[in-house]
Order: structure tokens, then sequence, then C-alpha cells
């Protein structure tokens, strides 16, 4: 095989596209699917590819320093893309010490086996980490009267006429995390840079926007409310709805990644984003809408689900990325417009209610799990 790589949390939502297309479209490559299999991760998103002769998974936890060590030694891996990771910000409220161990600790641990393994020779490896927008803490908003949405924006173009706000996240922004999670995760990404300037090692870290699309765990937003709108519950958000975030489709991250990992500069990081900021509210109105014309109801017949709760702790008011560097250094931007984004990921999930069903309850994992006990 031309190349060994490991890709962690590869079971996972984004991990899962990054696999498939890399295990799909470099088949000399031999992928290495290394996943601890939490709540979050489930080896049905990757039924359609699990007998390809160049994809293998483990079950392993990140933090398991030695386990990793042993198999980047016996399978000689020059490449680890590491998605796995802790994200879901209410959890980590409720539970910081799993963020700080799964995103800090396991970081460290398999940034000391590639350091261990790879021992100086740094031709041909790299290390590529998978961060946030968040580390960068939040934006001012003024809502731009009289336009609707979605408010876009073309960093190319240089203009930012239709956005929330005059300023967006750029790379050379200092980290303002606000949550556990994103403290985290902040801290995670001081370890890959520290271990790039104090040892040399190739590393590259990107922060990407919020991601949507198939395969998403239903405890975000689009999934969930998809479901919710589907089975006529309720549909919780926070304050008044009017935090905005940066959307971009799973599949345009993955394409983002394999440029990034086989072209990114060593040593740089780059923001991935959609360039396509919406109100929470905004986008929970445009699913209603969707999944009622789709499921033949009344277009907008369930707007009555809309159930405000008390915000949350720590709330950032807007994310916005800039994807200029991005852009303009590897010529990368995004495939899908939102609107047609959003109709392929409703479909998809009205489409597979029995993978969201089995998911939720876990059946896949249990049925995965014995399958591959003992391989």
């Amino acid at each position: 095989m031309k190349h060994t790589i490991i890709i962690t949390g590869g079971a996972g939502f984004i991990g899962s596209h990054v696999v498939r297309l890399f295990v799909n479209r470099y088949p000399d490559y031999r992928i290495i699917n290394l996943d601890k299999l939490t709540y979050a991760g489930n080896l049905a998103n990757l039924a359609d590819i699990e007998d390809r002769p160049n994809y293998r998974f483990v079950k392993m936890d990140i933090c398991d320093f030695e386990g990793v060590l042993a198999l980047m030694q016996q399978e000689q891996v020059d490449g680890i893309i590491h998605l796995a990771a802790e994200s879901h910000v209410d959890r980590s409220i409720k539970d910081p010490f799993t963020f700080a161990q799964t995103n800090v600790m396991g970081t460290l641990s398999l940034l000391q086996a590639a350091k261990v393994a790879w021992d100086g020779r740094w031709e041909g490896k790299r290390f590529y980490h998978i961060s946030t927008d968040e580390v960068y803490g939040a934006l001012e908003m003024t809502d731009p009267e009289g336009i609707e949405p979605p408010f876009t924006t073309k960093a190319s173009s240089g203009s930012h006429h239709l956005a929330y706000g005059s300023k967006f996240f750029t790379e050379d922004l200092k980290y303002q995390p606000h949550s556990p999670y994103s403290a985290a995760k902040a801290s995670s990404d001081h370890f890959v840079r520290a271990f790039h300037d104090t040892y040399g090692m190739p590393t590259i870290v990107t922060n990407c926007s919020n991601n949507y699309g198939p395969y998403q765990f239903p405890e975000k937003l689009i999934p969930l409310f998809i479901n919710n709108i589907r089975h006529r519950k309720p549909l919780p958000v926070y304050g008044r709805g009017e935090n905005v975030r940066d959307w971009l489709y799973v599949e345009d991250h993955a394409r983002a990644i394999d440029l990034i990992f086989h072209e990114g500069k060593v040593g740089e990081t780059y923001n991935i984003g959609g360039f396509n900021e919406w109100k929470n509210i905004d986008i929970i109105k445009v699913l209603i809408n969707t999944v009622d014309r789709m499921l033949g109801r009344r277009e907008g017949e369930d707007m009555d689900l809309i159930t405000y709760v008390t915000d949350r702790a720590g709330h950032d008011l807007r994310y916005a990325i800039d994807s200029t560097k991005l852009q303009r250094e590897l010529g990368w931007e995004p495939s899908l417009q939102f609107e047609e984004g959003i109709e392929k990921t409703v479909r998809w999930y009205l489409d597979n209610q029995q993978w969201m069903d089995r998911v939720t309850s876990g059946d896949y994992q249990k049925y995965y799990e014995e399958m591959y006990k003992g391989r």
C-alpha cells in the first residue's frame, strides 16, 4: 500500500464520511478506522465499505497510548487524521471531565504515540488534527433589516455585506473558548502545535464550522428536529433562537480534509466554513417547511411544535468562519448551496428511519460489537 492512515473517530458522523471518501478514492491506501464506539460512533455508518480490502476497523480508545503505539508500529502508519472527540456542548457542561480526558489527553496520547513511532523520521509523515470554530469564542452580530435568510458571503470576493456582522473567524485570531467542550478542543489544538514547534512533527490543524448531512447522531439540531417534526414532537429552541451558526455540508468538509491532508502546508492552520450563516430559528423554520412538504403535509403545518426553552449557559451568539486562506491557497470552496444540502439531508433522514431508530436505541452498536468480537 502507498500509505497507511489511521482515521480516529471514523465511525462517527464526520469521520465516517472521511473514511468512505479515502477508502473509495485511494484503493492503494490502507485506511484504519480507529474508534472507541461510544454512543455517537456506529459502524452501521460504514456498512457499504466494511468488506473493502483496503479498510480495517480497530476498536480502541485513543487514550490507550500503548495500544495506539503498538498499532502504529505494527501497521507502519505514516498518517493520522484525528477526528475522534466528544463534541456536544450540553454534555460538556454536565460532564467536563470526560471532555478533557478524550479531547485533551486522547490527543496527547496520539501525538506521543506518533512521536515515538516515527522517531524523528518526519519525511512522508503527517498528523492532521480536526478542530472547531468554537475555540475562537463568539462574534458580534448585526441583523441586516429587510433581508431574508440565508445571509451568505463569499470571502473570495472580499464582500461580507449579507452576513450577520462585519467580523469573521480567521486563522490568526486568539482563542477565547467559552464552554468546557471548546476549552478542551482549544487545549488539544495547542498540544498539536506544541509538538510541531518542539519536536518538528509535521502537523496541520483545521477549524471547521457546523456540519450537517447524513449519519449525524440525533442529539444535534438538524437530525433531532427532522425526527421530532416527523413524529410531531416539541422542537426545543434555546432562548429566542437568535444564535447564528455557519453551516457546511459534511461531504464538502470531507473533501476539504482530503485536500488539506495531501496539499496543505505543514505547521499551518486552515479554517473550513460554508459562508452560510443562519439563525437557529430560521433554520428550524426551513426544516419544518421541508419536512412537512416531503411528508405531504401542508407546508408550515408544524410551526406550532416550536417550544422556547431557557437558554443554555455560555451560549455564544454568533460563529462565522472566513475560509479565504483555504480558497486562496488550495482552491477549495463549498460545492452545495444550503438549500440543496438541506433537501438532500432531510430526504436522507426520512428515507432512513430504521437507521434513526436503531442508532438511538443502540441496536446497531450491539450488532457490530458482536460481529467484530475476536477480530
